[in-house]
């Protein structure tokens, strides 16, 4: 069975060590993984680039940046020189300027973080955050992010179709986390949607972690999220 892209496993494990013993697992079933902060210092980078190298894998590099310009630029400059798939920033403009600015010559996509699929709105309210509905302040951001110059953004799948309405994200990546296949243990995830209907929705790309990894088969788990996505039930409207 192929992989699809559109699949992308985070390998959300403590080192790199246990994040290649699992990519090994899962063997051709997938063909992108996420590398996020909680393994940066057990190896993270050098998986990515293991993975990439010498298993010809895509490497999203999940940093949610947020800084000053000149701190987001020159860490991002240093990031794009493992030409890597995907990186993420916070939404902020300023940030996902400074962003592009640091991966200009790469191939390197910033994708802007909106609103963490993990937040409900007394966490929002909790955090001081402007009032409003969860999903038009996902949206404004989405727009203000694809304003100052990135390449997609990071939302929930319930926001996938409000976002891919926006003139603003024509040829932009849609990226959803949140995403678990029915019967899943949701864990701290609570703005979430199946892979089907978050493809049907408008993501380009869905990030599944604890349902893979913690699966007694992790391929099985995998081949099962890409049979899901070859469904008609993931079919765009008008596509």
């Amino acid at each position: 069975m192929s992989s699809d892209d559109r699949l992308i496993v985070a390998l959300d494990v403590p080192n790199a060590l246990q994040g290649l013993k699992l990519a090994e697992q899962i063997g051709d079933a997938v063909s992108f993984y996420k590398i996020g902060l909680g393994m940066l210092t057990g190896g993270g980078l050098a998986l990515a680039n293991e993975l990439k190298d010498e298993h010809g894998k895509r490497i999203f590099l999940d940093m949610k940046l947020f800084d000053i310009g000149a701190t987001v630029e020159a860490a991002v400059r240093g990031l794009a020189q493992f030409d890597l798939d995907f990186l993420t920033v916070h939404g902020d403009p300023h940030v996902v300027a400074a962003a592009k600015e640091g991966a200009a010559g790469s191939n390197l996509k910033i994708l802007g973080v909106t609103i963490l699929t993990s937040l409900d709105r007394t966490d929002l309210d909790n955090c001081l955050i402007k009032e409003g509905e969860i999903k038009d302040l996902v949206q404004e951001r989405a727009g203000r992010a694809f304003d100052a110059g990135a390449d997609g953004v990071i939302a929930s799948p319930q926001e996938a179709a409000l976002i891919r309405a926006l003139p603003e994200s024509e040829g932009r990546l849609i990226v959803t986390p949140g995403v678990r296949p029915a019967g899943a243990a949701l864990g701290d995830q609570k703005r979430v949607a199946t892979p089907a209907n978050a493809v049907a929705d408008g993501a380009d790309h869905i990030v599944v972690g604890r349902p893979v990894w913690t699966a007694d088969d992790p391929r099985a788990a995998a081949q099962a999220i890409v049979t899901e996505l070859a469904s008609a039930q993931a079919k765009r409207p008008n596509h």
